[in-house]
């Protein structure tokens, strides 16, 4: 056993140690680990720093609501492209990276974002919700 830290890392780690949700190929592990680092270093930090203006600030600073809400739209728009050639992120099957960016983008609306200007995000949002594990997850949110 090893300890490891920081979601991503651990994410990598238990889909290497069950086998599952990273693709064998190295084309598909390589897409997947590109989107696993555009939630690290994008959607992460620009939808926290979104959050944080809109909804947590003790002041409203016009320029920074502006600035984040914009950028996670950018983002969206990415995403979107993507998700018009794939049904995942990292190609047709769901992988570490839609598991570290669902729930940061599950909630994109409270970040000042028109939904119905990204469908596909939209799609992949309800599939996502659909899965077993992710709905015995947000039950388990609903209890605590």
């Amino acid at each position: 056993p090893i300890a490891v830290f920081e979601s991503a890392a651990i994410l990598a780690y238990l889909a290497k140690k069950a086998g599952k949700f990273m693709p064998s190929d190295p084309e598909g592990r390589y897409r997947a680990l590109e989107w696993l680092m555009f939630q690290i270093a994008n959607i992460g930090p620009m939808f926290g720093q979104a959050y944080h203006f809109r909804s947590g600030a003790p002041e409203r600073v016009p320029y920074a609501v502006d600035r984040y809400t914009n950028e996670v739209g950018r983002l969206l728009g990415v995403m979107e492209r993507r998700l018009g050639e794939a049904a995942y992120l990292a190609g047709e099957e769901y992988s570490i990276a839609d598991i570290a960016s669902w729930p940061w983008v599950r909630n994109a609306y409270s970040y000042g974002q028109n939904m119905d200007e990204f469908p596909n995000v939209t799609r992949w949002i309800a599939e996502i919700a659909q899965r077993p594990a992710v709905r015995r997850g947000l039950k388990a949110l609903e209890k605590a």
